[in-house]
Parts: structure tokens; sequence; C-alpha cells
């Protein structure tokens, strides 16, 4: 049975721009994700997505709405990925090196031209539905 990662992404808005950040290891390296990671013990996933976006790209959001939770079986896990909006509240998303390549700020409506994660596929046309539906 594949172990099941639990983790949160935030999905860091600008006016009508979404940050995104390019992988810099593993089997996805290259391709473009929500910036975020694993929950830890006894932490919501607001309190993960605070924490790891602090620890990874040194700046400090505000968690705004509850997105979607993606459930993604990649080959050797199972991914659980909890997504909120966000935005910054102080700090310049500066990638750190060994975790990201590269960092973007990316039109909503041009969410579906990147090279997403698989994960992330799903979590690009359900922000972009949220924000053409509105």
């Amino acid at each position: 049975m594949k172990k099941t990662v639990r983790a949160v992404a935030a999905a860091i808005k600008d006016g009508d721009k979404i940050f995104a950040a390019q992988r810099a290891y593993g089997f996805l390296q290259g391709k473009w994700e929500f910036p975020g990671g694993k929950i830890e013990e006894g932490e919501t996933s607001q309190q993960a997505l605070i924490r790891e976006i602090k620890e990874e790209l040194d700046t400090e959001i505000k968690v705004d709405d509850f997105v979607m939770t993606e459930r993604y079986e990649y080959p050797d896990f199972i991914l659980d990925m909890d997504v909120f909006l966000c935005h910054v509240v102080k700090g310049r998303l500066e990638v750190e090196e060994g975790i990201h390549l590269a960092e973007k700020w990316v039109k909503i409506t041009d969410l579906d031209k990147v090279d997403w994660c698989p994960a992330d596929q799903e979590i690009a046309y359900n922000i972009a539905y949220l924000y053409w539906s509105h």
C-alpha cells in the first residue's frame, strides 16, 4: 500500500496574478508548483502553510480562503494536499536554492499555459474557474 503524504499549498494572489515556483529537485524537477510543504504533527493546514512559506520563501503570508483538497496518486505515494488562496503580508517571496530554481507571477488567465506538476494542474484549473465564475 502506498504511503499518503499530507501537505498544503499556497495560491498566493496579487491582483490578477498567482505566484508559481519551479521545483529544483526530485522526479518533478523543472515543473512548476504552488509553494507549500508537508503538514507536521499537531499543525493545522493553515499553520503548516504559514510555516512552510516562511521557511521556503522568507515571506509572511495571510491565509484567506480554502480552495480545495487535491488528492493525486504519484508512482510512489499519494499526495493529499489542502490548497488555500493567500496574500503576502511581509517579504518578497525569494526562492531558496535547492528547493526552487525560479519563481514567477502568472496571470490567472494564463494558468493553463504553465508546465505544472501533475497534482498542481487541477489546482490551477480550479483557481482559474473560481476567478472566472465571479
